[in-house]
């Protein structure tokens, strides 16, 4: 089955650069969606309702099966001899109206709709699965960030030890530097675990049910700004969103339902043929040669039950709410793209004022404030305040650029951009 897919695929070196790390499993991301489009346990289910649609169109084409019947009458051959007969005869039920024309064309757009259905499940399942990756990333750097702020603290923690075993600094001082270095240590343990649950989380996507997690994830986040033009991004959506193709398609089963319901108000005729075979009558007062009897017959039903319209109006009315929704969809549409443009312009200006100078200012406090410090020019509460703005910065960056690339992600999502064409371009 060959689907024409028309939906996002995020240029990942616009949120990855192409840096990578070496990990126990984890594929990089161009492996991972291939997994996730060949094994994800949700799509293959997806997929058989395409399937399932299919094996309809070919069963709405079948005809009307005819009907043999067979029959014996004895005429008390015995004790008046009145001889016997041998009956046979054919029925059919013969469709006016189209019917089975009507059949199969729904059938058919039925077919259309499960692929449109299947088409936007996938789209969606892509850009939820380049996410989760994105999420994965982001718990990545930030265990980093955490892990060189606790490498940091708890060597500023052991200097004042020694400082302070030497007289050169409180003993408060040096269980408060402790004390940060132990809350530090509580941090990196939990993003550890939010990390390894988001790993556990990829590895459903691929469809693996493995116990082993894989020890990180490759790639780094990065900023790549992409430009796009607002009105062309929304005639990319009216002409590739598969859900508007399911709203399109969805019409159409509705007004070919209702063809059907009005060729089922046509009359059907009931076709019989029969052939009879007569023995010879012997009785004395009634004799009779044997003979063979031919019978041709049409069953005319009188439908009474077309005077009840009650289907054909649910038809009627089941198109309109089509109609309306189909509008709605395109509405719908619009307003996604032009929000998910705003949050991504708006991702864009947070990353590049970070990008001003905020990470090198705030690197370069904490390690004056350290100097500072440890040539007992300032106290350690400077020292833990410019820590706390270095880790803040840090997160906050990272938490930036991954809300950049996740809002790629989701304006991709929205107007439905094929960028595996872009990039030829």
């Amino acid at each position: 089955m060959k689907i024409e897919i028309c939906l996002l695929a995020l240029l990942f070196p616009a949120a990855l650069s192409a840096q990578t790390v070496e990990t126990a499993n984890m594929p990089d991301y161009a492996r991972f969606m291939e997994n996730v489009k060949e094994s994800n346990i949700d799509y293959m289910v997806e997929k058989y309702n395409v399937d399932i649609a299919q094996a309809r169109v070919q069963a709405a084409r079948v005809f009307p099966d005819p009907g043999l019947s067979l029959g014996a009458t004895d005429n008390q051959e015995r004790k008046l001899r009145m001889g016997y007969s041998l009956e046979a005869g054919l029925d059919y039920n013969l469709e006016l109206g189209g019917k089975r024309q009507a059949r199969m064309f729904l059938a058919q757009s039925e077919a259309g709709l499960s692929e449109a259905l299947l088409l936007n499940f996938f789209r969606n399942l892509r850009a939820d699965a380049t996410l989760a990756y994105l999420t994965a990333l982001y718990q990545k750097q930030l265990l980093g960030v955490q892990r060189m702020s606790y490498r940091q603290m708890a060597g500023l923690a052991r200097a004042d030890s020694i400082r302070c075993s030497l007289g050169e600094i409180g003993d408060i001082d040096a269980r408060q530097s402790k004390l940060e270095a132990g809350m530090m240590w509580n941090d990196v343990v939990k993003s550890e675990a939010e990390l390894q649950n988001m790993l556990a989380h990829l590895c459903w996507l691929q469809g693996s049910a493995q116990t082993t997690l894989p020890d990180s994830v490759a790639g780094v986040l990065s900023y790549f700004k992409r430009v796009f033009e607002l009105p062309a991004l929304i005639a990319a959506a009216q002409d590739c969103r598969a859900d508007l193709q399911a709203a399109l398609r969805s019409k159409e089963v509705s007004e070919r339902n209702l063809r059907l319901a009005k060729a089922n108000r046509a009359v059907d005729l009931g076709l019989s043929f029969g052939v009879s075979r007569n023995a010879r009558v012997r009785n004395e007062i009634a004799p009779a040669p044997a003979f063979t009897a031919v019978t041709v017959g049409v069953n005319i039903p009188l439908k009474f039950s077309n005077m009840n319209r009650g289907e054909v109006r649910a038809g009627q009315l089941a198109v309109e709410q089509s109609e309306a929704g189909y509008r709605a969809v395109e509405i719908q549409i619009q307003a996604e793209v032009i929000q998910a443009y705003n949050l991504y312009a708006a991702a864009c200006r947070q990353v590049e004022n970070f990008n001003s100078g905020h990470l090198t200012d705030a690197a370069t406090i904490l390690q004056k404030k350290i100097y500072s410090y440890e040539r007992g020019e300032t106290n350690l509460l400077e020292v833990l305040h410019a820590q706390r703005t270095f880790n803040d910065v840090q997160e906050k960056y990272y938490e930036t650029l991954y809300g950049c690339a996740a809002a790629l992600v989701e304006l991709e999502r929205a107007s439905g951009i094929n960028l595996n064409d872009e990039m030829k371009k």
